[in-house]
């Protein structure tokens, strides 16, 4: 086989999505949305035509359950849609992700007893956030049949492009602080209710588009009887049996899937700068001539990189699996299972980290100058390990606690 040959293999290969042929609904609009990507990255903001054709289709309904007029899409599928979409635009695929992860996150927490007004926001197509990041600080404050709601809430990712957002507070105790132990609660508001004000201050490298803003609230009011108790990061409150759930789905940790789907989009990012560098070197030349594609280092590297990617497809796969299995036979999910995914996650990002490398040292100094996306692609792909949720000193210590049976910590 020549080398022409064994690079159209690898190429066509990784081409298509991770789920192509399995009736994606973003594929139709994978075109739009890789059409876009570059823009949204130099202007910071998702194409609104784009926003509007996401919230036309079915996409946004995919992790509600047909309780609330949901698709039930499974875990694996909406992994297969969020690798798909970030491989087009990181950033649109990233507000996807915040979206889907978020509203099992209202499901689990508001449940039964807000089964309509759930129902309604599946019903409308509408997007949801969640900023609740490092210094979020709001109050609540009760009055009558409203709660008042004063402060300010960070790390918004889609708030922007959003109609829901979920507000996790403090009640106050009547000086303007918490009591001792606090009082916190979880509601929803929306976006375009007085008192609500989103504040575009994202300024990261990547992610450009991703709307990661923060939101204020002053005076913004929810009626008194829309929340719930705040459980933090104590999953473990939604798996017992005397907790009321919408259905057996929203036991599961809504950060335990946040790291699946998240390892999902950092495949798609690295299939799609495979794809685009073995393209690339098969007409570039090195010094005095030579061709790339003859070289064995280019051989080795890429073909480190193609199985790396492999291995964090298979290890978000069997995440995924797991989860899917046991929502199918209703059994609640366990701390082990918990860090499971968590530990499945960080070795993707693991394997994605090292191809993205790979990939970089392909394309050496004349690739980076003369290459559109790849840059674009890899200032993305830096936020993911980052990440609270998945972040591998916090995953790594929490894992390590738990096999030496010592009590692990919120965060």
């Amino acid at each position: 086989m020549s080398s022409d040959a064994a690079v159209a293999h690898t190429t066509t290969e990784f081409d298509a999505p991770w789920g192509a042929g399995e009736g994606l609904h973003a594929a139709a609009l994978l075109p739009a949305i890789e059409a876009q990507a570059e823009q949204a990255d130099q202007t910071r903001s998702l194409d609104p035509g784009v926003v509007a054709e996401i919230k036309k289709g079915d996409l946004l309904a995919l992790s509600a359950t047909r309780e609330i007029s949901g698709l039930e899409g499974s875990v694996l599928h909406i992994a297969k849609e969020l690798e798909a979409v970030a491989s087009a635009c990181g950033s649109t695929g990233w507000c996807l992700w915040n979206h889907f992860c978020v509203f099992h996150l209202y499901c689990g927490a508001l449940g039964p007893s807000q089964r309509d007004l759930l129902a309604s926001i599946v019903e409308a197509r509408e997007w949801v956030c969640f900023p609740a990041g490092a210094g979020t600080r709001v109050l609540g404050t009760l009055d009558g049949d409203r709660i008042r709601l004063n402060g300010s809430a960070q790390f918004g990712s889609g708030a922007r492009y959003g109609e829901w957002i979920g507000v996790a507070f403090g009640v106050d105790r009547g000086d303007g602080q918490v009591g001792d132990p606090p009082d916190i609660r979880f509601t929803i508001v929306r976006r375009d209710d007085p008192g609500v004000r989103v504040d575009p201050t994202w300024d990261g490298m990547g992610l450009r588009a991703s709307a990661t803003d923060h939101v204020h609230y002053e005076d913004a009011t929810v009626p008194a009887d829309r929340w719930s108790p705040w459980f933090g990061a104590r999953a473990d409150q939604f798996r017992r049996d005397d907790y009321a759930v919408i259905h057996p789905r929203y036991r599961e940790d809504w950060v335990g899937l946040s790291d699946l789907w998240l390892g999902a989009q950092a495949a798609g990012l690295v299939r799609a700068a495979l794809r685009d560098t073995c393209a690339e070197v098969r007409h570039r030349r090195a010094i005095l001539g030579a061709k790339m594609v003859e070289r064995a280092s280019i051989h080795l590297n890429l073909g480190r990189a193609a199985w790396l990617l492999r291995a964090a497809r298979a290890s978000v796969e069997t995440g995924c699996r797991e989860v899917d299995e046991r929502v199918e036979a209703g059994r609640a999910p366990t701390q082990s299972d918990y860090l499971a995914q968590m530990g499945h996650c960080t070795a993707a990002l693991s394997a994605c980290d090292e191809a993205m490398r790979l990939i970089l040292r392909v394309l050496g100094g004349n690739g980076l100058r003369e290459s559109g996306h790849f840059e674009r692609r890899y200032r993305d792909f830096q936020a993911m390990p980052l990440h609270i949720n998945a972040h591998q000193d916090r995953v790594s210590e929490q894992l390590g606690r738990h096999i030496l049976g010592i009590p692990l910590e919120m965060f």
